[in-house]
């Protein structure tokens, strides 16, 4: 037969408690993380130190599970009647499991079904974290289906239903998000319950029933490639617009020209500012990298002097989890080379100038380009700067415009598609192209990050064989005038 007990439990003294003398007791006062002010008996623990103890707020259960070992669980009750209520529902689905009506697993499914959605989520962060998962992607995955719950007012995780995702896409889709930022939701959802089952949390995943979204019937953002010219002009914006931006005059009768006083020094830093900029685009062109990717590489991931230049990206921080070597063009190596080289002398001669040792060669765990955090700004206004995109003013407020004649747009991840694009222009063969792009499906190197607007189709028609009319006309009137 089981029983039901408020737990005791011992904790060291809170720092800035107030110790009290209540009915020959001292009694500690102080305030938890939320502010609220709670009280327990302070005592002296056998190795001398002084700590707190107290009891439970709410019950615990402790029954024989179906294998008839004595286990305990919360009930979460504070009331002893309530509690021995649970108590009864927990014994009657023990007998369930013995007498074979209930499987062990369904057992489980329905333990963890009543846990709410974020102690399920913070389950699924612990498998991730063993499993070696990005942090990055585990965040947005748990803030999207954190807000489909908050959203749609669920708390337990047996009631994260179809329905209910299927209801807040519909809100969304009401207020006008994109077919593939619902898709984004939606897949976090479902990879999110998928574990759950997997984990044995749940006895199947509800989820799957919730319709994709077609995204090629609500395209809201489509990206085109940049030419060589506008390649060109935007790594020279890259590198002159940090020293351009530093010298022009905000305000005064100066304001608008290049005449701020900078040192020697400073100048110095912007260029290298610059110039570490216009590397970032050129490696991100030249190689189809993505921004978190290319912040990942170390120089210990970069190989310089084999006959191949090339970049290791590891497993863990490429997009398909697989890991790549990543070819670098001749030219793209020796910038790269160039800059590693600046970069160690300026470090010698700041350790020299802070009396510190002199390092023979720069760290192999130092990144290889500080990417900021905020690229996709700064992106921007190099854009502007290269006349690539403007600023107009829009009923007292400034608008950014980098969209052209048919609607499509410049981003960092434009760059990619620039590197997909030229590689086609190039010639080189769609397989090649693929691998290149680390794409697992063709028609995606093909369709999606190749622009045919740069791609030479008019060089392609005149390609064909020629088919003169004069001499097909000749042979016609010759077959004629047989008899």
């Amino acid at each position: 037969m089981g029983t039901v007990f408020r737990k005791a439990w011992t904790a060291p003294l809170p720092p800035g408690a107030e110790i009290v003398e209540q009915r020959g007791k001292h009694i500690a006062r102080y305030r938890i993380r939320s502010g609220k002010l709670r009280t327990a008996e302070v005592f002296t623990a056998a190795d001398g130190r002084v700590r707190i103890r107290g009891m439970t707020k709410a019950y615990i259960a402790k029954f024989r599970d179906a294998a008839g070992y004595w286990v305990e669980r919360p009930t979460g009750c504070s009331d002893e009647t309530a509690a021995r209520a649970m108590l009864a529902q927990l014994e009657r689905r023990t007998e369930l499991v013995r007498a074979g009506v209930l499987t062990p697993e369904e057992d489980a499914a329905s333990k963890h079904g009543a846990e709410s959605v974020d102690t399920n989520l913070d389950a699924w962060r612990d498998h991730l974290r063993l499993k070696g998962s990005s942090e990055h992607w585990y965040t947005q995955a748990r803030r999207r289906v954190a807000r489909v719950a908050t959203d749609r007012g669920v708390k337990r995780l047996r009631d994260f239903t179809a329905a209910t995702v299927e209801r807040w896409l519909t809100d969304q889709t009401d207020q006008n998000m994109s077919a593939g930022t619902r898709n984004g939701y939606r897949q976090a959802c479902v990879t999110f319950i998928n574990w759950c089952v997997r984990a044995g949390r749940l006895t199947h995943n509800p989820l799957l029933a919730v319709a994709v979204a077609d995204q090629r019937a609500d395209t809201r953002r489509r990206r085109r490639a940049l030419t060589e010219e506008e390649l060109a002009r935007l790594l020279d914006a890259a590198q002159r617009r940090p020293l351009a931006d530093a010298l022009t005059v905000r305000r005064g009768k100066a304001k608008g020209k290049p005449l701020a006083n900078l040192s020697p020094e400073t100048r110095e830093d912007l260029l290298q500012t610059g110039r570490e900029r216009a590397l970032i685009y050129k490696t991100l062109v030249l190689t189809g990298l993505r921004k978190g990717e290319l912040a990942s590489i170390t120089l210990g991931q970069i190989d310089l002097e084999g006959r191949v230049p090339y970049l290791m990206l590891h497993a863990r921080d490429e997009k398909n989890r697989r890991g790549s070597e990543i070819p670098l063009r001749a030219d793209l190596a020796a910038d790269i080379r160039s800059w590693l080289a600046d970069r160690l002398t300026r470090a010698q001669q700041a350790a020299r100038d802070a009396d510190e040792p002199i390092p023979a060669a720069l760290a192999s765990d130092q990144p290889l380009f500080d990417v900021p955090g905020g690229l996709i700004r700064i992106f921007d206004r190099d854009l502007v700067f290269a006349g690539l995109a403007r600023v107009e003013n829009r009923g007292g407020k400034e608008v950014l415009i980098k969209t052209d004649d048919r609607g499509r747009t410049i981003d960092i991840h434009a760059l990619r598609h620039t590197f997909g694009t030229h590689l086609s222009k190039a010639g080189v063969p769609l397989r090649t192209a693929q691998a290149a792009m680390r794409h697992s499906d063709p028609s995606l190197t093909a369709n999606v990050y190749t622009d045919p607007k740069l791609l030479d189709v008019a060089g392609a028609v005149a390609s064909l064989p020629d088919l003169p009319l004069d001499g097909a006309t000749h042979a016609a009137t010759s077959l004629a005038g047989t008899p």
